[in-house]
């Protein structure tokens, strides 16, 4: 019996989200990519609240580029806007996903413009 992509991703993501918790001092950065976009997202588990939001749709921000450059661009946003707000240091969700292409340098940007992973 075959596994689907989507089966494969979501059993992967419970078996990693059973030991990534973002807590107020170190929230969970989840990564999420569509065929066309990247999100990712600052969540405190304990209270249930997304801190910070950034993706490639932001209308402001002109992204250009390949996926893998708007990925990093994306990653600099993040970490400029979390280090803004006083959060310095984060656990990293790749939510399911292979830690390569767009998520890998999403995390290389971010790690580079001064979030703790």
């Amino acid at each position: 019996m075959s596994v689907s992509k989507l089966q494969r991703r979501k059993k992967i993501k419970k078996r990693s989200r059973s030991s990534v918790h973002g807590t107020p001092d170190r929230p969970r950065l989840c990564v999420y990519k569509s065929n066309k976009e990247i999100y990712a997202q600052l969540i405190d588990d304990e209270t249930g609240n997304t801190i910070l939001s950034v993706s490639s749709k932001i209308k402001n921000h002109s992204f250009s580029g390949s996926k893998i450059e708007i990925a990093s661009e994306v990653g600099k946003l993040m970490a400029q806007k979390s280090l803004e707000q006083g959060v310095s240091a984060v656990r990293f969700d790749r939510n399911g996903f292979l830690f390569h292409g767009r998520v890998l340098a999403l995390a290389q940007s971010a790690r580079e413009a001064g979030l703790v992973f």
